[in-house]
């Protein structure tokens, strides 16, 4: 089973200012000659790590990071002004302008499978190739699964825990329950509200209990911006239309790609995955069979280093 490269730090970090007041963390890393590829994190609001850096091989890769608004090293911290879909989308594209790149690979789980898709229908020609991760198509019974009914009859005893910060007569939606807290003026309650909703995503991120996954997670900065930056595009339905990415697949039919998908994956169950597999079947499909969402399952990262891998050969040899 293929592991993670070894750790390697950034050769060049950049600070690049997009619409105000969002300010973009941007750091490349690996080969300067090598094949690009963009790192698209998770959330919205997770951040970059430094393992990020890992699943690529740095003396064929050219390695992108960034950081989207309001997360991670970017500025200013957790912020909603400014904040959607389409920003982020130009976001990427002016990072590509910014770097000199003509093309790129998109590398992105989770929500970054979202973004990543999201960019790749709106700019077909700048993609060489997607490597997608634990699909999240956004729609509206996939919010539904996980913040109102769904994952909670997996894990009640989790569920307990994030739905007793909310009174009982607003648990009907609790999504907006939840991105009121966030927004609101009382900073404890927020605080509370965050820990809460970024612990029962770790919670059940993972096929067996990871310890560095819970603590990640329940870091008061990663809390905070991860908790009020996805209540926010929750609320507003990613900023996409329901069924959109599916819909728009055509785009990238001719775009080759991985889709990498953990059977037990109880934040974005495996039907997004089938789901964009019939969109879009030129990509290869690959359900982990031991491993639920969270990038940092063994199984996974067995799967996507190994999609690096043969990306690098395609790339080379054309």
């Amino acid at each position: 089973m293929l592991t993670l490269y070894p750790e390697i730090r950034p050769y060049r970090v950049h600070r690049l200012a997009v619409d105000p007041p969002h300010e973009l963390h941007v750091e490349e890393s690996g080969n300067p000659a090598g094949i690009p590829v963009l790192f698209v994190h998770g959330g919205p609001g997770a951040g970059c790590q430094p393992s990020n850096r890992c699943f690529f091989d740095p003396a064929r890769y050219r390695i992108v990071l960034f950081d989207q608004r309001g997360a991670g090293h970017s500025t200013p911290h957790g912020e909603l002004a400014g904040n959607d879909t389409p920003a982020l989308v130009r976001d990427i594209e002016r990072i590509r302008e910014f770097l000199g790149i003509t093309r790129w690979v998109l590398f992105g789980g989770s929500w970054g499978s979202t973004l990543g898709l999201a960019y790749a229908e709106a700019f077909p020609e700048r993609v060489s190739a997607l490597i997608l991760r634990g699909i999240f198509l956004c729609r509206a019974q996939d919010l539904r699964w996980f913040y109102q009914d769904g994952a909670n009859r997996v894990f009640p005893e989790h569920w307990h825990e994030y739905v007793e910060h909310v009174a009982a007569e607003e648990r009907h939606d609790l999504v907006g329950a939840y991105h009121h807290l966030l927004t609101g003026s009382n900073e404890i309650a927020r605080m509370s509200a965050a820990k809460a909703w970024a612990l029962w995503e770790a919670q059940c991120a993972t096929l067996r209990p990871n310890h560095e996954v819970l603590g990640h997670f329940s870091d008061p900065h990663v809390a905070l911006a991860l908790a009020r930056i996805e209540a926010h595009y929750f609320v507003n339905g990613g900023f996409l239309d329901d069924g959109q990415l599916l819909r728009e697949a055509w785009r990238i039919a001719d775009i080759p790609g991985y889709i990498v998908h953990g059977r037990y994956d109880m934040i974005c169950p495996v039907d997004n995955a089938f789901a964009l597999h019939a969109a879009w079947p030129k990509a290869q499909l690959c359900v982990v069979r031991d491993a639920g969402h969270a990038a940092a399952e063994p199984g996974i990262v067995d799967a996507l280093v190994r999609a690096t891998r043969e990306i690098a050969g395609i790339e080379s040899a054309g």
